[in-house]
């Protein structure tokens, strides 16, 4: 189920866009951001180190994810967006114990 964030630029609803990847290394889960009207949809990328995330299943993740992206809203939307643009792939925002972001 879609959580909803408020942006300056509107209602977004921030969803999993795949499944949740698990390795030794890390979990990756891959978002998407979309605008409540559909006018836009931006995908992203979240390695999340394991001692981070614990074992917590794909939708408790991305509702702790979701206030982080509801905070800075801008900068992440335009940094995985230059990166689909110029680079062809997905922006991998990455939290560890020197970066732990919401967690």
């Amino acid at each position: 189920m879609p959580i909803s964030i408020t942006t300056a630029r509107g209602r977004y609803n921030v969803g999993i866009a795949a499944p949740l990847e698990n390795s030794n290394d890390a979990i990756r889960l891959t978002l998407a951001l979309e605008r409540a009207d559909g006018i836009e949809r931006v995908v992203l990328r979240c390695r999340i180190a394991p001692s981070l995330a614990g074992a917590a299943p794909a939708d408790e993740l991305a509702a702790r994810l979701a206030g982080w992206i509801e905070r800075d809203f801008e900068s992440i939307r335009e940094a995985a967006l230059k990166t689909i643009r110029s680079e062809r792939r997905l922006h991998e925002f990455s939290f560890d114990a020197a970066n732990p972001g919401p967690f």
